[in-house]
């Protein structure tokens, strides 16, 4: 739905980019299934140019993510839909990042064998998901809605 006015082909060229930093921090969640399933390795590549860029400066994904929201989320002046889009790759990517914590706190101790393949296999294809659900949504010019995260987006991005 483009309710906030018409999209630019540049507009959805821009809301689509931000969706590359929750996939970047999500890639070590597809691990099991890149061993499975090689040619999913394909996906890696658009961000492999980033990752070696976050490999080089210290806390760039931090820093990109303070940028991303002081610069364009709170941005008034940018077009609704690219801030839209903005603030929903990045809860995507909080949700990622709480995600890496919490398998961090419980160590290899309780997450161990198929247990543990499970749940990193159903959250990278839920971020998969969420990604091609978001990239296609953007590139249509409509507005991705996924539940709840969506409600909080709304609630950030006036």
């Amino acid at each position: 739905m483009t309710w906030r006015g018409t999209t630019t082909v540049r507009d959805r060229i821009f809301a689509a980019l931000p969706y590359l930093l929750p996939l970047m921090d999500g890639l070590p969640f597809g691990r099991f299934l890149f061993q499975q399933f090689p040619i999913l390795q394909l996906i890696t590549l658009p961000v492999i140019p980033l990752m070696t860029l976050y490999q080089i400066v210290p806390f760039a994904g931090f820093i990109v993510f303070i940028a991303l929201y002081m610069l364009v989320v709170r941005n008034e002046n940018i077009p609704h839909f690219i801030r839209f889009n903005t603030m929903q790759a990045i809860l995507i990517d909080i949700v990622i990042i709480l995600c890496t914590l919490i398998f961090q706190v419980l160590g290899n101790v309780l997450l161990q064998g198929f247990v543990g393949q499970t749940l990193y296999n159903m959250i990278f294809l839920g971020l998969l998901a969420a990604f091609f659900y978001s990239i296609i949504q953007c590139f249509l010019g409509k507005y991705a809605e996924i539940p709840t995260l969506s409600d909080a987006v709304y609630m950030q991005v006036r």
